[in-house]
Protein backbone atom coordinates (compact mmCIF):
# COMPACT_ATOMS: atom_id res chain seq x y z
CA UNK A 1 0.00 0.00 0.00
CA UNK A 2 2.93 2.65 0.67
CA UNK A 3 4.37 1.59 -2.27
CA UNK A 4 1.36 2.70 -4.21
CA UNK A 5 1.21 5.72 -2.63
CA UNK A 6 4.62 6.44 -3.31
CA UNK A 7 3.81 5.55 -6.99
CA UNK A 8 0.49 7.95 -6.91
CA UNK A 9 3.23 10.82 -5.02
CA UNK A 10 5.26 10.49 -8.39
CA UNK A 11 2.63 10.60 -10.85
CA UNK A 12 0.89 13.75 -9.79
CA UNK A 13 4.26 15.54 -9.52
CA UNK A 14 4.72 15.14 -12.60
CA UNK A 15 4.90 18.11 -15.06
CA UNK A 16 2.51 17.07 -17.22
CA UNK A 17 0.15 16.34 -14.91
CA UNK A 18 0.32 19.92 -13.21
CA UNK A 19 0.29 21.51 -16.38
CA UNK A 20 -3.06 19.33 -17.32
CA UNK A 21 -4.83 20.81 -13.97
CA UNK A 22 -3.40 24.17 -14.33
CA UNK A 23 -5.67 23.96 -18.47
CA UNK A 24 -8.66 22.35 -16.84
CA UNK A 25 -8.49 25.51 -14.26
CA UNK A 26 -7.94 28.09 -16.62
CA UNK A 27 -10.70 26.48 -18.94
CA UNK A 28 -13.27 27.04 -16.58
CA UNK A 29 -12.23 30.74 -16.09
CA UNK A 30 -12.36 30.48 -20.03
CA UNK A 31 -15.83 29.11 -19.70
CA UNK A 32 -17.04 31.24 -17.54
CA UNK A 33 -15.80 34.24 -19.25
CA UNK A 34 -17.89 33.14 -22.83
CA UNK A 35 -20.82 31.84 -21.22
CA UNK A 36 -20.93 35.46 -19.69
CA UNK A 37 -20.28 36.91 -23.24
CA UNK A 38 -22.92 34.78 -24.81
CA UNK A 39 -25.33 34.82 -22.01
CA UNK A 40 -24.84 38.89 -21.47
CA UNK A 41 -24.01 40.26 -24.24
CA UNK A 42 -24.40 38.09 -27.50
CA UNK A 43 -27.77 37.09 -26.43
CA UNK A 44 -29.39 40.10 -25.48
CA UNK A 45 -28.59 41.91 -28.73
CA UNK A 46 -30.07 39.09 -30.59
CA UNK A 47 -33.21 39.52 -28.51
CA UNK A 48 -32.94 42.75 -29.52
CA UNK A 49 -32.64 41.97 -33.25
CA UNK A 50 -35.60 39.80 -33.26
CA UNK A 51 -37.64 42.94 -30.78
CA UNK A 52 -37.51 40.27 -28.20
CA UNK A 53 -37.60 41.09 -24.58
CA UNK A 54 -35.51 38.15 -24.14
CA UNK A 55 -33.96 34.80 -25.93
CA UNK A 56 -36.55 32.97 -24.25
CA UNK A 57 -39.33 34.60 -26.56
CA UNK A 58 -37.67 32.80 -29.28
CA UNK A 59 -38.49 29.56 -27.51
CA UNK A 60 -41.46 27.75 -28.76
CA UNK A 61 -44.33 26.38 -26.88
CA UNK A 62 -45.28 22.92 -28.15
CA UNK A 63 -47.76 22.34 -25.37
CA UNK A 64 -48.89 25.30 -22.55
CA UNK A 65 -48.88 23.65 -19.27
CA UNK A 66 -51.73 22.28 -17.81
CA UNK A 67 -52.04 22.42 -13.59
CA UNK A 68 -55.65 20.86 -13.54
CA UNK A 69 -54.11 17.98 -15.42
CA UNK A 70 -50.49 18.44 -13.78
CA UNK A 71 -48.58 18.45 -17.04
CA UNK A 72 -45.39 20.86 -17.71
CA UNK A 73 -45.25 22.61 -21.09
CA UNK A 74 -43.79 21.36 -23.66
CA UNK A 75 -41.36 24.67 -25.07
CA UNK A 76 -38.60 24.11 -28.48
CA UNK A 77 -35.80 26.35 -26.93
CA UNK A 78 -34.74 27.95 -29.83
CA UNK A 79 -33.49 30.34 -27.67
CA UNK A 80 -31.27 28.19 -25.54
CA UNK A 81 -30.30 26.23 -28.49
CA UNK A 82 -29.05 29.57 -30.10
CA UNK A 83 -27.39 30.43 -27.69
CA UNK A 84 -25.27 27.24 -26.87
CA UNK A 85 -24.27 27.61 -30.53
CA UNK A 86 -22.72 31.21 -30.26
CA UNK A 87 -21.34 29.71 -26.84
CA UNK A 88 -19.43 26.74 -29.25
CA UNK A 89 -18.60 29.23 -32.16
CA UNK A 90 -16.55 31.98 -29.82
CA UNK A 91 -14.66 29.18 -28.02
CA UNK A 92 -14.17 27.30 -31.06
CA UNK A 93 -12.95 30.67 -32.75
CA UNK A 94 -10.62 31.84 -29.58
CA UNK A 95 -9.05 28.18 -29.55
CA UNK A 96 -8.17 28.30 -33.05
CA UNK A 97 -6.62 31.88 -32.73
CA UNK A 98 -4.59 30.30 -30.05
CA UNK A 99 -3.67 27.11 -32.04
CA UNK A 100 -2.95 29.05 -34.91
CA UNK A 101 -0.75 31.67 -33.14
CA UNK A 102 1.02 29.22 -31.34
CA UNK A 103 1.50 27.51 -34.49
CA UNK A 104 3.19 30.80 -36.32
CA UNK A 105 5.15 30.95 -33.43
CA UNK A 106 6.63 27.55 -33.71
CA UNK A 107 7.29 27.98 -37.34
CA UNK A 108 9.15 31.63 -36.59
CA UNK A 109 11.13 29.46 -33.71
CA UNK A 110 12.38 26.38 -36.22
CA UNK A 111 12.95 28.92 -38.99
CA UNK A 112 15.74 30.91 -37.12
CA UNK A 113 16.87 28.12 -35.44
CA UNK A 114 17.56 26.35 -39.22
CA UNK A 115 19.11 29.51 -39.83
CA UNK A 116 21.62 29.99 -37.36
CA UNK A 117 22.59 26.00 -38.00
CA UNK A 118 22.93 27.69 -41.82
CA UNK A 119 25.31 30.77 -41.20
CA UNK A 120 27.30 28.00 -38.68
CA UNK A 121 27.56 25.30 -41.20
CA UNK A 122 28.45 28.02 -43.99
CA UNK A 123 31.22 30.15 -41.34
CA UNK A 124 34.45 28.64 -42.26
CA UNK A 125 36.04 26.91 -39.11
CA UNK A 126 39.23 28.79 -37.35
CA UNK A 127 42.48 26.57 -38.32
CA UNK A 128 43.15 25.01 -34.66
CA UNK A 129 46.01 26.47 -33.28
CA UNK A 130 48.79 24.70 -31.85
CA UNK A 131 48.45 22.50 -28.74
CA UNK A 132 49.92 23.27 -25.78
CA UNK A 133 52.51 20.53 -26.32
CA UNK A 134 53.59 21.59 -29.54
CA UNK A 135 54.31 25.71 -27.85
CA UNK A 136 56.11 24.05 -25.29
CA UNK A 137 58.15 22.06 -27.77
CA UNK A 138 58.83 25.49 -29.62
CA UNK A 139 60.08 27.49 -26.70
CA UNK A 140 62.14 24.51 -26.00
CA UNK A 141 63.56 24.36 -29.69
CA UNK A 142 64.32 28.05 -29.27
CA UNK A 143 66.05 28.01 -26.25
CA UNK A 144 68.39 25.03 -27.02
CA UNK A 145 69.02 27.08 -29.92
CA UNK A 146 70.16 30.04 -27.37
Amino acid sequence: MKKFFEEFKAFITKGNVLDMAIGVIVGGAFGAITSSLVGNVITPLLAWLFKAPNTDALNITLRAADEAAGTEAVVLGLGTFVGAIINFLVIALVLFSVIKAFNKARELAEAKLKKQQEEEAAAPEEPAGPTTEELLADILAELKKK
